[in-house]
């Protein structure tokens, strides 16, 4: 029962159904769409949410035979050893500096191509760029590698460009200050087109009256790109941008795995590398464990972080 209080305010006294009896209502109505929605649900109940109960391997000495349950308890001792090791701060330094490289050069990419297509009057021509870049998304990660590898090497085509400039040949992915720009300058190449298909939706979500009245005004390209289309899909870019800051301490270690040697791991061995080698190639299951979680609790912060700051100077935010 809803009244009206003295404050002029709506109250609620009480309802005539349940909270279980209106659920059932709902869905009797909506039958189908939970139904749809089982198939999602099933997935992360099995894949993320069931297997979080292995993560107390972490504070365990795991050994297979004997199971998660029945393996000794060591507490902490695993994150201490990470946290005491001689690779610690190696592989935090190089997943920030990848991630912060990425953040100031791969994040605007699909913003600034988004943009540019936007000013695009010729249909074929906008279609034909945007086939072009959205190409590179669906090709494997061990053909992009390989096709990396194949540019960089000696023989490669990139080191025919700086011959031609007077340089000499040498084997790119060989050269440690060189890993994190390939790295960067190639994740660019490959998702600034499917990037930028979600500020393409949200530039076309930009009332055109707006448009026709700032050319009244006298406005040109430029500021009615400033005063007019970036506000518009500023909401975007800022929910994209917290999504992102929860990813900081992420790094696709498919692509580590397939581009790094030992003459590169000082600049290119990340916590997923690290995570990979000592888990699977190693079998340190607990130790791996250890330094999997505290990256999971470090990306959870600054996501709660970047939310919060959002929310504080721009009214924007995930929740």
């Amino acid at each position: 029962m809803i009244r009206l209080t003295k404050t002029g305010r709506l109250s609620s006294t009480g309802s005539p159904y349940s909270y279980g009896t209106m659920l059932a209502k709902d869905f009797a109505r909506n039958k189908i769409i939970y139904l749809m929605a089982l198939p999602v649900l099933a997935y992360f109940l099995i894949f993320h949410y069931v297997p979080l109960y292995g993560a107390i391997i972490a504070f365990k000495d795991f050994a297979p035979s004997k199971g998660v349950l029945e393996s000794p308890w060591v507490g902490f001792q695993h994150f201490r050893d990470f946290f005491d090791s001689y690779y610690f701060w190696r592989i935090l330094r190089n997943t920030l500096l990848i991630n912060v490289y990425s953040v100031i050069f791969a994040f605007p990419a699909p913003i600034i191509l988004a943009l540019l297509l936007n000013e695009v009057r010729n249909k074929l021509f906008k279609r034909s760029i945007q086939t072009i870049s959205y190409l590179p998304h669906f090709i494997s990660m061990v053909v992009v590698a390989g096709i990396i590898v194949d540019f960089t090497s000696k023989g490669g085509i990139i080191n025919d460009a700086i011959e031609l400039l007077g340089g000499e040949r040498i084997n790119l992915l060989t050269k440690k200050e060189l890993f994190r720009s390939i790295y960067v300058v190639s994740g660019i190449w490959q998702g600034v087109g499917w990037g930028s298909i979600i500020y393409l939706a949200a530039l076309s979500g930009i009332d055109s009256a707006l448009y026709n009245a700032a050319v009244i005004d006298g406005a040109g390209r430029w500021k009615q790109t400033w005063h007019i289309t970036l506000p518009g899909i500023a909401p975007t870019i800022v929910i994209l941008f917290i999504l992102r800051m929860g990813q900081m301490m992420s790094v696709e270690f498919e692509k580590i795995i397939l581009l790094y040697n030992s003459q590169t791991y000082e600049t290119a061995d990340v916590i997923s590398s690290f995570i990979y080698r000592k888990g699977l190639l190693e079998f340190s299951y607990s130790y791996s464990a250890a330094v999997g979680l505290f990256n999971s609790v470090i990306n959870f912060i600054l996501i709660l972080s970047a939310n919060w700051i959002s929310r504080r100077v721009n009214e924007t935010s995930l929740w």
